[in-house]
């Protein structure tokens, strides 16, 4: 019985395989060592798509290893597009910016154009100014060093309105318009204080006052009173040498007041004062006195010229004198009880010591004195003035005097007294004492602290050195020799310093 027949097998097409030896062979060919027949397709397939796995792992692999840097290549060509974008976004604003600020430097630029060619018409009338000085020098005969650096200092300095009237009274002065300016050798230029006051100075034959004034001017003022003065040395003299010597006399012995501002040394330059060689004497005074009287009166209006714009009030004080330790405070408390309208405050009854004037009145008080500086005296000049003022002709000499004395007050007792002896006036000697300043304290009350006090001088009586250390009284000693001493052995530790 034949049997039954095979499942044909399928060919690498796929399809039913045909019989025959030459297809077995060809199949065996085909076929791997081993393998069964018939199973080859399927190994095949499993090939294929191990391949095909392969494969694709492969490509994820590279994508895995080159995919940062394709995405960092693609970013790096993006950026510059990117910034030329944003930068020409920005462009536009950027101009907007730059125009402004050149539109800004171009006015700027305008302006210093401007300003320049001011300064340069300033700088040209400055230097015509100047060599119109420097001809009117060399066609002088007479030296005028001293007025040609005033000058150039002050080129640009206009006189107040109320001081022109001053070339009528000194006509010299035309020449040099500046010269009512003074040389100021030490000061700080104080102004808006309470009280200026004017001390002019003179060289003197014998003795010199002007430091002993000063310390008793300064002993006891307060730091508050010395806020609020200024003391003003007119050392009235044309010698250089002697206005420096006298300057730096003044700087060694004071020279916190220089440098705070509380004194100021001025002088007047060469010119200021016009020829005093043909003076009409009167009065039966000599060609010498009325040169000195003359000049005293341009020294005082001089002064109190320079003093005006500095203070509310100016008191005239001279280089001769002592003051009572509280004469500021005595001065402002009389001043301000003053309940009727006054011009003139006084503070001693001799002379010209202790006068004090309004500075707002300073210009017509100057003025009168320049009318007639070559005439009277200066207190005689300041009586008069009063009269023109209050006196009527009509009425009597007493009438005259009341209405003067509602102008010119008098405070009692004096704050102010004479001590010299010799005048600036050469060969003159004078003892003027003001009877209303009363006696002159021997000595000044000081707080001292607890100390143990001893001498080896000869006390005499009983002025003692404790006494005086106590503020008691004085110390008086007497015979010392060589190696005696006064020693003061404080009970606690104190700190001391140097003063001036």
């Amino acid at each position: 019985m034949p049997s039954p027949a095979a499942p044909a097998p399928f060919g690498e097409g796929g399809g039913p395989a045909r019989p025959g030896p030459a297809r077995q062979v060809s199949a065996a060919r085909t076929r791997p060592a081993g393998s069964c027949p018939g199973g080859g397709g399927r190994q095949r397939g499993e090939a294929r798509r191990g391949e095909a796995g392969v494969g694709s792992a492969s490509r994820r692999a590279m994508r895995r290893r080159y995919g940062p840097l394709l995405t960092a290549l693609c970013l790096g060509a993006a950026f510059p597009l990117l910034w030329y974008a944003a930068w020409q976004g920005s462009r536009g604003n950027d101009l907007d910016m730059y125009q402004s600020q050149l539109l800004e430097l171009r006015q700027r630029l305008l302006y210093a154009e401007k300003e320049n060619k001011q300064r340069s018409h300033e700088l040209s009338s400055a230097l015509d100014e100047i060599k119109h000085i420097v001809a009117k020098r060399m066609n002088s005969t007479t030296n005028h060093t001293d007025d040609m650096k005033w000058k150039e200092l002050n080129l640009t300095r206009k006189l107040p309105v109320h001081l022109t009237n001053m070339y009528y009274y000194l006509p010299h002065l035309r020449e040099y318009e500046d010269v009512i300016f003074p040389n100021v050798i030490f000061g700080q230029q104080r102004t808006g204080v309470s009280l200026v006051m004017g001390i002019p100075t003179v060289k003197r034959e014998k003795q010199h006052y002007l430091i002993n004034t000063l310390h008793s001017l300064l002993y006891e003022l307060s730091e508050e009173q010395k806020n609020n003065c200024v003391i003003i040395i007119f050392v009235a003299e044309v010698d250089a040498e002697y206005v420096n010597s006298v300057a730096e006399s003044v700087k060694t012995s004071f020279p916190r007041e220089i440098q705070s501002g509380v004194l100021e040394v001025i002088s007047p330059p060469a010119s200021y004062y016009p020829d005093l060689s043909n003076l009409k004497k009167t009065f039966g005074d000599s060609e010498d006195r009325v040169r000195w009287r003359t000049k005293q009166n341009l020294d005082y209006s001089f002064l109190m010229l320079y003093a005006q714009p500095k203070g509310t009030f100016y008191l005239q004080l001279e280089d001769d004198i002592i003051a009572k330790p509280d004469y500021i405070q005595s001065i402002e408390n009389f001043a301000a009880k003053q309940s009727q309208e006054w011009m003139i405050l006084e503070f001693s009854q001799l002379g010209f010591i202790g006068k004090l004037f309004k500075s707002e009145d300073l210009p017509l008080i100057v003025e009168f004195f320049l009318m007639f500086y070559k005439d009277k005296p200066i207190d005689w000049l300041i009586d008069h003035l009063l009269w023109v003022k209050v006196c009527n002709p009509e009425k009597d000499a007493i009438h005259c005097e009341k209405e003067k004395a509602k102008l010119r007050i008098r405070a009692k007792p004096s704050l102010f007294q004479h001590v010299g002896i010799y005048s600036s006036l050469a060969g003159k000697i004078q003892n003027l004492k003001d009877k209303d300043f009363g006696k002159n304290v021997l000595h000044k009350t000081h707080n001292n602290p607890p100390a143990k006090v001893d001498t080896s001088l000869r006390t005499y009586q009983q002025y003692t050195l404790g006494k005086v250390y106590k503020g008691e009284d004085c110390f008086w000693a007497s015979a010392p020799v060589a190696g005696d001493y006064i020693s003061f052995t404080f009970l606690n530790p104190l700190k001391v310093e140097k003063k001036c």
